[in-house]
């Protein structure tokens, strides 16, 4: 697992910079109702697509709430005023404060399919009722997009997503949340080249092939062996799923939720 307090001052760049953010929050937009007035934006990493929702709509008040502590200070150079440090798992907000909530780019972290589903639990929970939460869901499957790197990779050890549109869904309905729409837009910048995805894997990107293990270095081998090594291959195409609470629909207590484990958030 990463380390995001020390990823965050190069975190931007790395990861598509303002084409990404941009893409990401049109999408996210598309999904929020114009009544909207108050979002909670969870795992706001860096602020740079918290930034573009705060200014996307007149009257859109946003809260950023990150548990890095450098995410946290790059957001609130951002957003002053407007970013709190936080666990996803225990959001330190009262029920039903937002009309809609989201969480970009971060389920997918989640150390245990539990504590994927206390994030959800809390997202729901502080939603009014009729409120939208939106989340990405399937990340790791979007970086596959068929190319020579996918191939090279595809018989590494996995470990089960965690965002997987079906957990996600299941999540959501047990806490009250039904489907309210689907959007997808792309990773803009985030084509890898094998170059790059060897430096991602000896700095521990991928989780199940730690740095300096003899079968990540396997893999490295196979990687650099490819043409065209700092060629970008195709972006990645991220899936948003949104989910309402009922007009008349009750709102989980905040003891039920899931204890929780040490995790990391990202944007």
């Amino acid at each position: 697992m990463l380390d995001y307090d020390k990823e965050a001052e190069h975190y931007d760049a790395s990861r598509g910079g303002e084409p990404r953010a941009a893409a990401a929050a049109r999408a996210v937009l598309g999904l929020i109702p114009y009544g909207a007035r108050e979002l909670l934006d969870v795992g706001c990493g860096t602020g740079i697509v918290t930034r573009r929702l705060t200014a996307a709509r007149a009257g859109l008040r946003v809260t950023g709430a990150d548990r890095a502590d450098a995410m946290v200070r790059q957001a609130a150079a951002r957003l002053p005023g407007a970013v709190v440090l936080a666990d996803s798992r225990r959001l330190p907000f009262p029920d039903g404060r937002f009309d809609a909530v989201t969480s970009v780019w971060l389920l997918h972290l989640a150390p245990s399919p539990e504590d994927a589903r206390a994030t959800v639990a809390e997202c729901a929970r502080v939603l009014r009722p009729g409120g939208v939460y939106v989340t990405t869901v399937d990340k790791a499957a979007a970086h596959n997009v068929g190319s020579d790197i996918d191939a090279v990779l595809a018989p590494r050890p996995r470990t089960p997503a965690r965002d997987a549109e079906d957990l996600v869904v299941r999540y959501a309905a047990e806490h009250g949340l039904l489907p309210a729409g689907r959007d997808r837009f792309p990773g803009r910048g985030q084509g890898r080249s094998p170059r790059r995805t060897i430096t991602d894997l000896r700095r521990g990107w991928f989780v199940t092939l730690p740095p300096g293990e003899p079968l990540g270095e396997e893999f490295a081998a196979r990687l650099a062996a490819l043409p065209d090594q700092d060629r970008p291959r195709p972006d990645p195409v991220f899936t948003l799923r949104a989910f309402r609470r009922p007009p008349d629909g009750g709102i989980p207590s905040h003891a039920t939720a899931t204890p929780v484990r040490a995790a990391a958030t990202e944007r």
